[in-house]
C-alpha cells in the first residue's frame, strides 16, 4: 500500500483491508460459479472503503457524516450477503469476513454518532 492517506487514517486502513478479503473472497465464489452473488458482495463489500475516502474530502459536516451513513448501509447490505454464505450449502467461510466486518460497523457507527454530537 503506497497510499499514506491510507496507511494513517484507521478507518480507511481497515476498509482498504476488509475490501481486499471482499475481492479474494468474491474470487472464490466465482470459482464455484457463484457470480450474481459474487457481484453483489464485491459492490457493497467495496463501496464501504469508498464511501469513507470519499468522506474525508467532503465539502461540509453534514456531507461528511451523509458518506458514513451511505458506508453504514453498505455494511448491511455487505453483513446481509455474507450471512447468506454462511447459511447456504458450499459457500466458503464468511465468518472472518463478518468479524471484521462488525469492527468496521463499530467505528463507523462511533464516528457518526461522534460527527452528530460535535457538530456545529
Amino acid at each position: 500500500m503506497k497510499d499514506t492517506s491510507i496507511e494513517t487514517n484507521p478507518i480507511l486502513k481497515l476498509t482498504f483491508s476488509f475490501s481486499l478479503e471482499i475481492m479474494d473472497y468474491c474470487d472464490k465464489l466465482d470459482g464455484i460459479k457463484k457470480y450474481s452473488l459474487s457481484k453483489q458482495l464485491f459492490k457493497s463489500g467495496t463501496s464501504i472503503g469508498a464511501n469513507s475516502n470519499e468522506a474525508q474530502d467532503a465539502e461540509s459536516k453534514a456531507d461528511f457524516i451523509h458518506k458514513f451513513k451511505i458506508a453504514s448501509k453498505e455494511i448491511k447490505e455487505t453483513k446481509y450477503w455474507l450471512l447468506l454464505c454462511k447459511n447456504s450449502k458450499g459457500y466458503p467461510d464468511s465468518d472472518p469476513l463478518l468479524r471484521k466486518l462488525l469492527e468496521i460497523e463499530k467505528v463507523v457507527n462511533k464516528i457518526i454518532a461522534t460527527s452528530k454530537t460535535n457538530r456545529p
